[in-house]
């Protein structure tokens, strides 16, 4: 079996990535297969996560930004951040970014462990932190409420989330959230001050070309 047949039976459910212990093993085992972070990270879809994302980071004139789940780094490809630092549980896709974006010194890479990550990822030292289809992937709630501290306390000015805002288990991998509730009871200093329908709404009949995220803009009181 191919590795691009085995990517698709992996995002349409129909092939398992071994018996994986919890969310980070998951995508440690799915990159170890030679496999990608998913559609909603290649062609039009990736375009259009960076169109509004450059855009927002040009109008706020946004020079350092984070992202909680860098993944294999081919989103990063139509960026335009002057610095930028990519956060991922996967050492494999941190290795691979590493790999990918060598001569460019205007990124960093690191694994989500606390003792490695930079000081700056911890207070708070960065003007946009991103997330972007990582929050229905954390399927075990104590992963999850640990990674919304993570991103929110990461930032000094904007957090951009782009993800499905509804409750629903999926498949074994996916977990959908209403995380605006969440933000609401636990981030009382950030405020929800824009909100960016997909331009490719789900379709179920081309789920590789199609999503459920929204883009959902925060700032910081």
């Amino acid at each position: 079996m191919n590795s691009n047949l085995i990517l698709k039976k992996i995002r349409h459910g129909m092939l398992k990535v071994g018996k994986w212990k919890d969310s980070a093993d998951y995508w440690e085992r799915r990159y170890q297969l030679g496999c990608d972070s998913g559609a909603g990270s290649y062609n039009r879809l990736a375009l259009f996560k960076a169109d509004v994302i450059n855009a927002f980071v040009k109008e706020n004139n946004i020079v350092s930004v984070i992202e909680w789940g860098c993944g294999d780094g081919n989103q990063l490809n139509y960026a335009q951040y002057p610095q930028y630092t990519g956060i991922d549980v996967s050492v494999k896709a941190v290795e691979m970014c590493k790999k990918i974006f060598n001569t460019d010194n205007s990124k960093q890479f690191y694994c989500n462990i606390s003792e490695l990550l930079p000081l700056k990822a911890i207070g708070g030292g960065y003007e946009l932190a991103l997330s972007l289809d990582v929050i229905y992937h954390l399927v075990e709630d104590d992963i999850y409420e640990k990674y919304m501290k993570q991103l929110f306390s990461s930032s000094m000015r904007y957090v951009c989330i782009y993800s499905c805002n509804f409750e629903k288990k999926h498949e074994r991998h996916v977990r959908c959230r209403k995380f605006t509730d969440y933000i609401e009871k636990n981030e009382p200093e950030w405020k929800l001050i824009k909100t960016i329908p997909n331009k490719y709404p789900y379709d179920n009949k081309d789920r590789e070309n199609t999503s459920w995220s929204d883009f959902y803009f925060y700032e910081k009181l």
